[in-house]
């Protein structure tokens, strides 16, 4: 039986399309596989890719020069785009409240990372290109190493601070994790203490919107509007329904229903304004209301589907005019947010309204409520926001330096999901088709780097000089993080939890704090995460390609 078609098809230096795709297929496929492997309790997820095409570019296999920089290229594109249009919309809220003291200190680390990798560059005399790679894979950030090799137009250079992230890769995991237990035995800090702190401190702080019933006792607001309550009590809140003490019934209040004593409000409110609200209005009572209100009153949520009312604010629905019906609350991502007239509406909001079941059916339609609308792509956001993030990464921004295609589809990506709206641009897009998209694009980039680094990667790194390699990122991984953890215990008396989340946000590392999350059992290292992952991500991106322009 003749098998030379499948020796040719398989076989390492055939640049055929179909040997690319069949190589292509398995380096991801081995990969991902690869990755999901945990040991300690830690896998090294997609970055098995590259790893895999390391080891097939060592036997051999090649991809034709073109087709492995598009793959490359528009692998990056891919995976960068995404990331911006996840972290967006938390990259200026980040900011608030106790975000600035996280996300300082993340930006220190990022400062003495960078302040180690140029020590070494000057004492040591160690290529700069193969610093950003080993301080790219001691970080465990892919988006820097793909904006530091975008950068430049070297082969020979890209292929050396691939060989640089892959020497430094698995110490950078592992050295985030280290460096926990260092700052938890220095502290002496016992982390089921560190869990009810927070948990204590959440209940609170936690300002989520709460149901409550409220019986009005204070003469003083006898016949105020609830428009006027709003001005006397000066907090958000909405009475989604009201029992009349006079006759019994249950209405939907409008901004000129007028409250008497011994009616009873059906309250949407923070844990933070409820006392507040009850000093004003009076004390909290028990009411059934599912046996007290009408059969004709329901309570529903609508989905937003319809594209002309994302960005539209709430109260220019004028829910209680057209259509009788009052919205308690607003759910974004998973959040519940407070139904407050300011508050932009969003692709995918679903939100909450109280009525009667015609006039509700009536806003669902008006507004979409179509689960099948959502899962059609926004094709046209993301080729829109591709276009401009190549535009204005081709544009020179002082010093020779360009954002190039990593840093501008990121600029870009931030501000579409953050400003998309005012451009009638719809930037909603699933979990999973996110997903696919930012792994499929992240694995076609490793795949491609790890098959053109992979020829000369046993040579360069097996000897004395890999040896300093894996040396050089780990001290670039594990001094910054036990300087800034001394800092954020020693001087702020951050919660443990948080710190752990710091590091693993500062670091971008999905690994450590799936470890973070389950050794503690706790959501506060994801919160703290989420807190400076988007300055992060975009500062590493900044700090790869500043190096690399300012040294090569």
């Amino acid at each position: 039986m003749d098998i030379s078609w499948l020796t040719a098809l398989v076989g390492p230096g055939n640049e055929s399309l179909a040997s690319t795709i069949v190589l292509y297929s398995f380096v991801i496929a081995a990969g991902v596989w690869l990755g999901k492997l945990k040991v300690a309790g830690v896998s090294l997820g997609v970055t098995f890719v590259l790893f895999v095409g390391i080891l097939m570019g060592h036997f051999g296999y090649v991809v034709n020069p073109e087709v492995l920089k598009f793959v490359r290229e528009f692998g990056l594109i891919l995976f960068i785009f995404s990331i911006g249009l996840q972290v967006g919309p938390g990259f200026f809220s980040s900011f608030k409240r106790g975000g600035m003291l996280l996300n300082g200190l993340a930006v220190l680390m990022i400062a003495l990372n960078v302040v180690i990798v140029l020590a070494i560059f000057y004492i040591e005399n160690t290529p700069m290109e193969a610093l950003v790679g080993i301080m790219s894979g001691a970080v465990t950030n892919t988006p820097g190493l793909a904006a530091a090799q975008q950068t430049v137009d070297n082969t020979e250079a890209i292929n050396t601070m691939a060989m640089g992230y892959a020497a430094a890769y698995p110490l950078g995991v592992c050295g985030i994790i280290g460096s926990m237990f260092v700052i938890k035995a220095i502290f002496k800090i016992k982390t089921e203490k560190e869990v009810k702190a927070i948990e204590d401190e959440y209940a609170q702080t936690h300002s989520a919107p709460n149901i409550e019933s409220i019986e009005v006792t204070n003469p003083l607001i006898e016949g105020k509007t609830m428009k006027e309550l709003h001005d006397i009590i000066l907090c958000d809140f909405v009475v989604s329904r009201l029992l009349s003490k006079a006759d019994g019934k249950i209405i939907i209040p409008t901004s000129a229903t007028q409250v008497h004593a011994g009616d009873k409000l059906y309250v949407v409110i923070s844990q933070d304004n409820s006392p507040r609200f009850q000093s004003v209005v009076g004390p909290k009572v028990e009411v059934d209301w599912e046996k007290a209100t009408p059969s004709k009153v329901v309570s529903r949520r609508i989905l937003i589907t319809k594209t002309e009312y994302n960005g539209v604010a709430l109260g220019s629905l004028r829910l209680h005019q057209a259509y009788q019906l009052n919205c308690t609350r607003v759910n974004r991502a998973g959040v519940d947010l407070l139904a407050s007239p300011n508050l932009r509406l969003q692709m995918g909001d679903r939100i909450t309204v109280v009525g009667d079941l015609e006039d509700i059916n009536r806003l669902a339609s008006k507004l979409g409520n179509s689960m099948k609308r959502l899962n059609e792509p926004n094709l046209i956001t993301i080729f829109v926001g591709i276009l401009f993030g190549i535009i204005v990464g081709s544009i020179n921004v002082g010093f020779g330096m360009k954002l190039g295609l990593a840093g501008g589809p990121l600029v870009v990506a931030i501000l579409l999901s953050r400003f998309g709206y005012k451009f009638k641009l719809i930037t909603y897009t699933s979990s999973s088709a996110s997903l696919l998209m930012r792994e499929l694009g992240i694995c076609l980039f490793l795949a491609s780097v790890g098959i053109s680094s992979g020829a000369g990667f046993a040579e360069t790194v097996f000897n004395s000089t890999g040896m300093w390699w894996v040396i050089w990122g780990f001290i670039i991984t594990f001094i910054p993080l036990v300087i800034v953890g001394c800092i954020a215990r020693g001087v702020y008396k951050i919660n443990f939890l948080s710190i752990m989340g710091l590091f693993s946000g500062g670091y971008t590392d999905p690994p450590a704090l799936a470890y973070a999350g389950g050794s503690t059992g706790s959501d506060a290292p994801a919160v703290a995460y989420s807190t400076v992952y988007p300055l992060t991500m975009f500062l590493r991106v900044v700090a790869a390609q500043g190096l690399v322009l300012a040294f090569l």
